[in-house]
């Protein structure tokens, strides 16, 4: 690979300070990053090196995600390949103009963003509503405050509720029955697992939602490949633990509550036991995806340990409470994007907890 490195070397003085093209250094440095590590070092001590750096970093979190994307195209046809396709040149776009303005680098955070959010919508989406809100989640998400790990709310989450809100009546009809392979996804049209309980209170199976039977987002739909993908994140500790499974147990926790005091038509009128309810309500949506996925983000979520905890419960609360009490039919997207915005305020009241108490112990 000498060859492509003294490549980039002969080319890399029109893209300095003074060069010709150093407008655009940003791009130079992404696509030089993709290939080899940057030749920047430390300049003082402590020279620390980590095995698992941004690059490798996000490159988990894809690979985690291959299981959902194999059966998302298996199951809706090659357009989840055009979705994912508009996701990456519309907001890898505007990540690159905004790169170009600060005159900083690109950076990878990206690549996953920009892979979610096609998996947490309908498979028969629009292209033109895929460009909108990946545009909406990574322009108002994240670039408005200051970029990669800066960011308040998850980037997908807030591209999601965009268009969530603006085209409602796009996103509703935007539902079909996975099939193998199938060319045109809107030949069949279904109603979600989510919807089916709570207009008619009608719970699916278990297996059939484990195996992506019944409709679904792009990537929740087989929810066995998204536990494999969530438990290689947490052994890879990429994801920390706590979150996910915080969530996953409050959901079940407070949907088994509201199974028992009947306040779902499905344990109410249907006659489904609680426990059943609650297991629907742990495999039925965007529960599993969220949890893996989304609410685990490093930088949307709580840093504090107890913090993490606090953040998960919350989120499996929010969700339970507004699929059974709100007009809505799933809660984990709203559930989600509320905790980002209490993340900070709930570190600070850990972290100030922890300074009383040290303060008390020393006196």
């Amino acid at each position: 690979m000498k060859w492509l490195s003294d490549l980039f070397d002969s080319f890399r003085p029109q893209f300095e300070k003074r060069g010709n093209l150093a407008f655009l250094k940003p791009m130079f440095e992404a696509i030089e990053f993709i290939f080899f590590y940057p030749p920047a070092r430390t300049a003082t001590a402590p020279h620390v090196r980590d095995p698992l750096d941004i690059k490798r970093y996000m490159s988990i979190v894809i690979v985690a995600l291959l299981p959902a994307i194999c059966a998302s195209i298996w199951f809706f046809g090659p357009r989840i390949l055009l979705m994912i396709l508009v996701s990456y040149a519309v907001g890898g776009l505007v990540e690159v103009i905004f790169a170009c303005i600060r005159k900083t680098e690109i950076h990878e955070g990206f690549f996953v963003t920009g892979i979610l959010f096609p998996l947490i919508l309908p498979p028969a989406t629009p292209l033109w509503v895929v460009a909108v809100g990946i545009f909406v989640g990574v322009f108002f998400g994240k670039e408005v405050f200051g970029g990669t790990g800066h960011n308040v709310f998850n980037p997908a989450l807030v591209g999601r509720l965009f268009i969530t809100i603006s085209f409602p009546t796009i996103l509703t009809s935007g539902w079909t029955a996975p099939g193998a392979w199938r060319g045109a996804v809107d030949a069949v049209s279904s109603a979600t697992p989510m919807a089916l309980v709570k207009t008619q209170g009608i719970l699916t199976p278990a297996t059939d939602l484990l195996l992506g039977i019944p409709s679904g987002s792009v990537g929740e739909t087989f929810r066995l490949g998204i536990i494999v993908g969530g438990i290689f994140l947490m052994l890879t500790k990429v994801s920390n633990w706590r979150v996910p499974v915080s969530y996953l147990v409050t959901v079940f926790v407070v949907a088994f509550i509201a199974g028992l005091f009947g306040w779902t038509p499905a344990t109410a009128e249907a006659g489904a036991s609680a426990l059943s309810f609650a297991v629907f309500n742990l495999l039925g949506g965007s529960v599993l995806f969220g949890a893996m996925y989304m609410a685990c983000c490093p930088v949307t979520s709580c840093y504090t340990l107890p913090g993490k905890y606090v953040f998960g419960i919350g989120c499996g609360l929010l969700t339970v409470l507004i699929r059974v009490f709100s007009g809505y039919v799933e809660g984990v997207m709203f559930s989600i994007v509320i905790m980002n915005s209490f993340a900070p305020l709930i570190d600070h009241i850990i972290l100030q907890l922890r300074y009383r108490n040290a303060e008390t112990q020393g006196s």
